[in-house]
């Protein structure tokens, strides 16, 4: 096991080959929060901050714990040779649409249908160790379901939907998007 206190080129490029990475969260007298994430939606924007898209789908506990606590980790794993798991240890925060610093940090993302929010997140220490008991598996492709579902959806009963999400499972107060994406941009 090793500890950085930022990413290295080895570390962005291991990164970029991985299809999914998955982000676990928590606040005070909340639940802990682990979610898988896929598409191209990862960035890593410096050695010490990186950022990844998100796209409305089962609730928005990532940004209510954010807002509550801001830690954050991601982690990614090789499910082929050779094995490796990474952990990125942060803070991290939500940036909507509508925020004033969106523009700047969208430039980095292709922007996808049912887009919500970009999570911007400042790296505190990186992990490798061996994942030797990963198994080892073979990406397939993405499910375009979730893309497809957005690009389906009427632009009011999308905001309208997103505007009636303003809490987590927990109670805690999230903050809806006001822009719908319907195709991907960039």
């Amino acid at each position: 096991m090793e500890f950085s206190d930022a990413l290295s080129d080895k570390h962005t490029a291991f990164i970029a080959r991985q299809p999914v990475f998955f982000v676990a969260t928590a606040a005070d007298d909340a639940r802990i929060n682990l979610s898988p994430k896929g598409y191209d939606a990862f960035r890593v924007l410096a050695p010490g901050r990186v950022g990844y898209l998100d796209l409305a789908g089962s609730g928005n506990e990532t940004h209510a714990h954010l807002v509550a606590d801001g830690r954050i980790t991601i982690m990614f794993c090789a499910f082929e040779n050779p094995a490796l798991i990474l952990r990125i240890y942060g803070r991290g925060r939500p940036v909507l649409p509508q925020d004033a610093d969106w523009d700047a940090l969208a430039a980095h993302f292709t922007i996808l249908p049912g887009t919500r929010q970009i999570f911007d997140i400042a790296v505190e220490s990186v992990q490798t160790s061996c994942g030797w008991g990963v198994p080892v598996m073979h990406f397939d492709r993405e499910r375009q379901t979730l893309k497809k579902a957005h690009r389906q959806m009427d632009a009011a009963d999308w905001l309208a939907e997103a505007a009636s999400s303003t809490r987590s499972i927990d109670g805690l107060p999230t903050t809806p998007t006001t822009r719908y994406f319907t195709d991907s941009v960039g």
